[in-house]
């Protein structure tokens, strides 16, 4: 058992089952002790994490420098409200936005930061115009305006009447959007990937074609980089591989590389539109992320891993387009970077256990999609590891057919 771990996995699935509201469907698995692409459980079981934190840890688990400086900020300044300046939220404003563009509020988590977005392009539209237009098979979180967003109906089950305001369209179907448009509709937002929804990579010409569109109808686009930001893609921010920029882009995940940090980021003459009172965070900004989001930023230059990204990315493609030869089941591969989904044409979920029975994480989402999220920095073996063991799952999926 782990020098750390107090207690076995059992013991401490007998204390969440006493005290802890069971609204999450969990492995039965107590994970004690993480480092780079590598966790352990309580039994001292090694795993390698190939979705880890859900995309959050983008440097694997505790990264050392997003350690030591988180360990030196919190020796002077945990908390502080926003309130007063404080040198490490100015500098990761800078080290954001001379990446990206304009200017940047922090919060906690994405589905906040799309709430301050969808605040905000209302606050910007003015004279009535709420509508906002987002797209089938999108995630942008579970809070209420987020969820409303969120084109799915699985999602909205028991919690109507949903918000006003929201319009789905189809994704990658320029016309259907152009049809939902009216004198009230204020912005599209959407994925420049869909994650959750499947790994799901538009046409070529879709991203601008919504670019023109918001143009010529005075509509801000909004693109949701939750999930695809902060060199997930392989570029700083996945609207960089397509040439076409938002108005305003939402963080999280992976952004402060495991703590809790979200943001959104607008043109500079949007940002007044967001007066004070309007809109705030408690804990957004906070010296312990803005510190670990300063310290990824840092790392993922200094170790040059947005070329890794691209690297194992293409390795990952080529361990699944080599078994999509070889297995009909398998329907697409979808790779951009450290994002990866391998689409079967049966249900994939049974791949999940059978890749942790071997020591391997994965997830698999809307049941037919592989998706994989691992980090940035992860190394050529481990991406061989892994993909053997995906690999494999599949073909006994495939054998079951």
């Amino acid at each position: 058992m782990s020098a750390v771990s107090s207690r076995s996995s059992q013991e401490t699935i007998e204390l969440f089952n006493k005290y802890v509201i069971p609204n999450y469907r969990r492995y039965p698995v107590c994970i004690v002790r993480g480092e780079g692409t590598s966790v352990w459980d309580a039994e001292g079981r090694r795993y390698l994490d190939l979705f880890p934190g859900w995309g959050c840890n983008i440097l694997g688990h505790c990264p050392p420098r997003v350690v030591r400086a988180i360990q030196e900020q919190a020796a002077s300044l945990i908390h502080v409200p926003n309130t007063w300046y404080t040198e490490s939220q100015g500098e990761f404003a800078e080290a954001i936005c001379t990446r990206s563009f304009g200017k940047v509020f922090f919060a906690n988590s994405g589905a906040e930061a799309n709430e301050g977005a969808m605040k905000l392009a209302r606050l910007h539209a003015g004279r009535g115009r709420y509508k906002i237009i987002t797209f089938t098979n999108g995630f942008h979180g579970r809070t209420f305006g987020a969820v409303t967003a969120t084109a799915q109906p699985k999602y909205h089950e028991g919690l109507g009447p949903l918000l006003p305001g929201f319009r789905y369209a189809p994704f990658n179907d320029l016309d259907a959007v152009a049809e939902l448009i009216d004198d009230e509709t204020c912005a599209i937002l959407l994925e420049p990937i869909q994650g959750e929804g499947g790994v799901n990579i538009p046409d070529d010409d879709y991203l601008r074609g919504l670019r023109k569109i918001c143009d010529e109808r005075e509509l801000l686009l909004i693109f949701d980089e939750v999930q695809t930001g902060m060199g997930r893609t392989g570029n700083w921010f996945g609207y960089q591989q397509s040439g076409v920029q938002p108005d305003i882009m939402t963080l999280a995940k992976g952004l402060a590389a495991g703590v809790a940090c979200g943001a959104f980021v607008c043109r500079d003459h949007i940002a007044p539109s967001l007066k004070p009172g309007m809109h705030a965070s408690t804990f957004g900004g906070n010296p312990l992320a803005m510190a670990a989001g300063l310290a990824t930023v840092r790392t993922i230059e200094e170790d040059n891993l947005l070329e890794n990204a691209r690297q194992m990315g293409e390795r990952f493609r080529g361990h699944f387009a080599a078994l999509r030869e070889e297995l009909p089941i398998i329907q697409d591969v979808r790779v951009r970077g450290m994002m990866i989904g391998v689409e079967l044409s049966v249900p994939a979920t049974a791949a999940v256990g059978r890749c942790m029975e071997r020591g391997v994480l994965i997830n698999v989402t809307h049941d037919t999609v592989v998706r994989l999220l691992p980090p940035l920095n992860i190394t050529a073996e481990e991406v061989d590891e892994g993909a053997e063991v995906v690999c494999q799952a599949i073909r006994e999926l495939a054998q079951e057919a």
